[in-house]
């Protein structure tokens, strides 16, 4: 039997430069059209290439490759249905009004000034009280959106203020998957890690509210429509009416019960078919075109508006794109490129690749600065390469957490620097299934609204400066080699 051989750090960089190197003249080439299937051929390439150097170079049987690919595949499926019930939410709440009625209420209320300013700190609310960033964007920062555009504001301000508030909740909450899981890795009470974040988490906050702020009160911002004829349009295509209000409470209260986010999702899918068919009859009808019996057009409507793209003409350019949604076959492309990318990331763990890699990290952790930074670059790079937001908190917290007890630095500084560098920065990665999914619910390129995050941005350095000045990080014991020499 020919014996496995460990991959070198050269070894192990080549599938990285060339993901690297494609993907910047792909991105280069294609723009926004990168995700629609030039990034898949790239990452399943760079997956073929992991494997033929871990079949040829490191004698790797090719079923254990298969079973790490195939690992990691099964892993995300959870998050493959959750994308799907995503699509039929934005086309059922678009359809029923619930979406156009928030926006209707919204841009007679909030005034432009404070818009971008309110939108994060509403986003953050509602995340920290769900836990769940991907439920926040995906229901009131897709109204927000709408509201933002008609009152003059770019695309990619508009995802950024709501991208940094959901992310802020998703980080924060003791509700959150990712904040449990960080603290559940490095071994620290929920509610001690979350009371230690608190230390970076908000002044980065701060400081991005500051932000939104300022451009929102220095800069002049021109709806491309009067808000008086948006609202006409809005009430002459749909049934206006504070019922509707009922579908977003529920949902709401549902998150906040811990109710599992598939059922969530599902319950508000089925509401908004519900009251769809209750409070736009006719207009199921005109989206399910194509029969001559009433009946048959109003439940093709309803259901073409859960699975396909639907589109109704309002007289209003811009309310027309707002209200145009895609369905579940929206979130395709997404999920091909989910898939894609977790072919790459179960190839280079399986290989030993990732753990060459990160292994080459820890040697160069010689003090708190570098060893913060050492963790705070492993999960920003597993972000990169794994595409998933999940392995790039486990796998450095696995991996850092006996290096920060023999150097008797507090655990939790590891579970902070987890959140502060791989929860908020998976977002910004267009291939990784965070970035993947905010783009396709919001319809902004990730490249488009990645240099609005402030808050996603600014907490990795954050957590960097902090290090620095070691505030508030005291050694929990002497390290392991000075104990020795004590005995």
């Amino acid at each position: 039997m020919t014996e496995t051989k460990r991959p070198s750090l050269l070894l192990s960089s080549i599938p990285i430069i060339f993901l690297i190197v494609s993907l910047v003249i792909n991105v280069r080439i294609f723009g926004d059209q990168a995700l629609d299937g030039s990034i898949q051929i790239i990452l399943l390439t760079a997956t073929a290439l992991c494997c033929t150097l871990s079949v040829f170079r490191l004698r790797i049987a090719w079923t254990r490759l298969e079973n790490g690919i195939l690992t990691q595949v099964s892993g995300a499926t959870g998050a493959i249905l959750i994308l799907l019930f995503i699509g039929a939410l934005s086309g059922s709440w678009m359809l029923s009004g619930v979406v156009p009625t928030l926006i209707y209420y919204g841009v007679k209320l909030i005034d432009p000034a404070v818009f971008l300013l309110a939108t994060c700190a509403i986003c953050a609310i509602v995340s920290v009280a769900s836990g769940s960033s991907w439920t926040t964007v995906a229901t009131i920062g897709i109204a927000l959106l709408g509201i933002g555009e008609v009152l003059g504001f770019d695309k990619g301000w508009i995802a950024g203020a709501i991208i940094s508030g959901a992310y802020f909740g998703d980080k924060m909450s003791p509700l959150s998957d990712t904040t449990n899981l960080a603290a559940g890795t490095a071994g620290v009470d929920l509610f001690t890690h979350v009371r230690y974040m608190t230390i970076t988490t908000v002044p980065s906050m701060l400081i991005t509210l500051i932000v939104f702020g300022i451009y929102g009160f220095t800069d002049s911002h021109n709806g491309s429509v009067e808000i008086s004829e948006f609202t006409e349009s809005l009430q002459k295509t749909y049934r206006i009416t504070p019922w509707l209000f009922l579908v977003p409470i529920v949902t709401l209260i549902l998150i906040v019960k811990r109710v599992p986010a598939i059922v969530t999702l599902f319950v508000s899918v089925l509401m908004g078919a519900v009251f769809a068919g209750i409070f736009q009859p006719e207009l199921c009808r005109t989206v399910g075109n194509g029969s001559e019996v009433p009946f048959d057009r109003f439940y093709a409507g309803i259901l073409r508006s859960l699975y396909g793209q639907t589109s109704v003409d309002t007289g209003n350019d811009l309310l027309n794109n707002l209200v145009t949604t895609k369905g579940m076959s929206g979130m395709l492309n997404t999920i091909w490129l989910i898939m894609s990318a977790m072919c790459f990331g179960g190839a280079m763990e399986a290989s030993g690749m990732l753990q060459a890699i990160t292994n080459a990290m820890i040697r160069r952790m010689k003090t708190l600065f570098s060893t913060v930074a050492a963790t705070s670059f492993s999960c920003v790079f597993l972000n990169i390469v794994s595409s998933d937001q999940y392995v790039s908190i486990v796998l450095p917290g696995k991996m850092f957490s006996e290096t920060y007890k023999k150097k008797g630095y507090p655990l939790p500084l590891l579970s902070r620097t987890l959140e502060d560098s791989a929860t908020v920065t998976s977002v910004l990665i267009p291939w990784n299934t965070c970035g993947m999914t905010q783009a396709s619910v919001l319809n902004v390129a990730t490249l488009t609204y990645l240099p609005y995050c402030f808050f996603n941005i600014i907490s990795p350095f954050m957590t960097l400066v902090i290090a620095a000045i070691g505030y508030k990080i005291r050694k929990t014991s002497p390290p392991a080699t000075d104990q020795k020499k004590n005995e």
